[in-house]
């Protein structure tokens, strides 16, 4: 079993058209902080990433943010976090992310949470590290990204066992659970090649 002090969260900046969404950020930030489990995430107080980190902060939890300056000039910061980073560009605040990371949970989000996504299953797919990747589907939201996924797999661009890269969740409950079988991570973290 992975022994897992902090998770990174991936998630949105807007709160998306459900408030299924939103009550599982909270659930899981709530979550979080009752196992004494750090948040690390984008440091943004707006959308799915405020919900979580205030979710997290109101029950007595840590919350790391790292958001890059430029990010950081246009105020969407959130001011109340146990430790706000600021660095130069948003390869260094993933790199960040992942080396304080013991796990990587995705919930919905857009863009930016897709990018992060693919990297961090890229990473693991490349031996770079082996920590558990879960996917949150609230509500099916990433139901069209696991077709992709499987279509991939199927026209031949990526082998059949690159759906173990990452676990698939419906609830909070189901997440802790997939958290709880990863097996400890074996591979040391290689960031000079990251």
């Amino acid at each position: 079993m992975a022994t897992i002090s902090s998770i990174c969260i991936y998630c949105g900046s807007r709160y998306g058209d459900l408030p299924a969404y939103r009550n599982v950020a909270r659930e899981l930030g709530q979550r979080m902080a009752a196992l004494n489990i750090r948040l690390v995430y984008g440091g943004g107080h707006v959308g799915l990433m405020g919900t979580i980190a205030d979710a997290v902060l109101d029950s007595g939890g840590e919350a790391v943010g790292i958001i890059p300056e430029h990010l950081f000039q246009e105020e969407v910061a959130h001011s109340g976090l146990t430790n706000l980073r600021v660095v130069d560009t948003m390869h260094t605040r993933k790199h960040l992310m992942f080396e304080l990371s013991d796990a990587f949970v995705i919930l919905p989000g857009g863009i930016g949470t897709l990018d992060e996504t693919f990297e961090i299953i890229s990473w693991r797919q490349l031996g770079l590290h082996d920590r558990p990747v879960v996917v949150l589907n609230t509500d099916e939201y990433w139901q069209p990204f696991m077709t992709l996924f499987d279509h991939i797999i199927a026209s031949e661009f990526a082998a059949p066992t690159s759906r173990q890269l990452f676990a698939v969740a419906d609830t909070v409950d189901a997440l802790f659970h997939e958290l709880a079988r990863a097996p400890e991570p074996r591979i040391r973290a290689k960031p000079d090649l990251l």
